[in-house]
């Protein structure tokens, strides 16, 4: 099984790659608007539990994305629990992104 978290970089690399992970960003809206990682899905914490299973293919690779890492891991492994096995927490979230990737993603 694939390990809970994905670092920053190892993420940029898989989304050069074909069949790159959806990336699943768990935060509000504000947050969203304030800085993302472009093509994200924007499903907040909140909704994921009636959204997942309509929205979400149980088969496909998933990164998700919230501020610092903790929601994200959360929903990851919900997701895992939920018949999700390729769900993914990116460590430390769109701060390491900012941090350690992309610097145009605005830190909040």
């Amino acid at each position: 099984m694939l390990e809970p978290e994905i670092t920053a970089e190892a993420f940029a690399k898989q989304r050069q790659e074909p069949n790159a992970p959806l990336l699943l960003d768990v935060r509000e809206p504000w947050e969203y608007q304030t800085a993302s990682i472009p093509g994200g899905l924007l499903m907040p914490m909140g909704e994921v539990a009636s959204r997942a299973h309509t929205e979400l293919d149980p088969d496909a690779p998933i990164v998700v994305v919230c501020h610092h890492g903790a929601r994200s891991l959360s929903v990851a492994m919900w997701l895992r629990d939920q018949g999700f096995p390729h769900a993914q927490s990116l460590a430390g979230g769109i701060d390491a992104w900012s941090r350690s990737v992309d610097p145009a993603v605005p830190r909040y």
